[in-house]
């Protein structure tokens, strides 16, 4: 009696086993199946959704690695994406911005070999050869440094420094062009003021603000610098007494090439707001303007006063 009662216990046992080994080859099956759909339609592109069933199981827990993974990878889709599609605008402004002064210099070339006329005409054509070339030299040098900033190559270093010695490196850079205009500068920034900042690229971001203040105020005007330590950031504006810029442009005048109308016979290419506050930005810093037509033109420049 008890033997067959042993019999029937192990009986039962090799039962359950079996249906446990049943069940979980079915389970294996199943989550193989799962795995492999999920994966298939991950390469494809399709998105493989988010859902909650199978809750607490191990293929709830892998689906949830899988989806993670699946979001990292649209991310960077979208970003490789975007660096692709700067990559082509870069390209086709480069192309863009070239003609011109390419199709002068080929024009004054031309007229150059044909001429026969006095030294002094001859000499005026190689003058305004002289100033495409350096124009052209000028741009190219303006999309080098702005690729570089937009592709990463270049990294901005932000440590502290002295500001003051910052600002007179633009200043310096900028002498011999205000005195030209006879435009008269100004500065008030105490020479004891550190701040973190990358001094390089901020002395290039301060420089091309003061060189638009130069190009577009009138000969015999002003320009003021002033830097003064806030409560969250540093603050550094550029005040002139030019020609102002309109309300309906200001959230336009940042744009990469962009020129007002009014000036395009002036020199320049449009590049040097869009480097500052790219410089800026990537110092958790951001600039401003206030201004009004004719008003003149006050660009604010914001650095943080802690490491970010």
């Amino acid at each position: 009696m008890v033997e067959k009662i042993v019999i029937s216990a192990c009986a039962a046992a090799l039962f359950l086993m079996w249906l446990k080994m049943r069940q979980l080859k079915r389970d294996i099956y199943t989550f193989t199946e799962q795995l492999e759909q999920c994966l298939d339609e991950m390469s494809s592109g399709k998105d493989i959704g988010h859902f909650s069933e199978y809750k607490d199981s191990l293929w709830e827990k892998i689906y949830e690695k899988l989806w993670d993974l699946e979001r990292i990878w649209q991310r960077q889709n979208r970003k490789n994406g975007e660096e692709k599609q700067r990559i082509k605008e870069l390209i086709s402004d480069i192309s863009h911005q070239t003609k011109t002064p390419l199709a002068n210099i080929k024009m004054y070339l031309e007229i150059l070999e044909r001429e026969e006329g006095s030294q002094e005409k001859r000499e005026e054509f190689l003058e305004k050869l002289k100033g495409q070339t350096e124009k052209l030299d000028f741009l190219l040098q303006s999309m080098v440094k702005m690729s570089r900033l937009e592709t990463g190559i270049i990294e901005i270093h932000v440590r502290e420094a002295n500001l003051f010695t910052t600002l007179a490196g633009a200043l310096a850079a900028i002498v011999p062009k205000a005195e030209q205009k006879q435009i008269s500068l100004y500065v008030e920034c105490p020479e004891r003021l550190i701040v973190w900042h990358d001094r390089k690229w901020t002395e290039e971001a301060v420089f091309n603000l003061l060189d638009n203040a130069v190009k577009y105020t009138e000969p015999g005007g002003k320009i003021h610098v002033t830097a003064s330590k806030q409560e969250f950031f540093t603050k550094i504006s550029v005040k002139d007494t030019g020609k102002g810029i309109a309300v309906d442009r200001q959230a336009q005048i940042f744009g990469r090439f962009y020129r007002e109308p009014e000036v395009h016979d002036a020199e320049g290419v449009g590049v040097g707001l869009y480097l500052a506050r790219k410089i800026l930005t990537m110092q958790k810093g951001y600039i401003e303007v206030v201004s009004e037509n004719g008003k003149g033109a006050d660009f604010q420049m914001y650095l943080p006063n802690e490491e970010t």
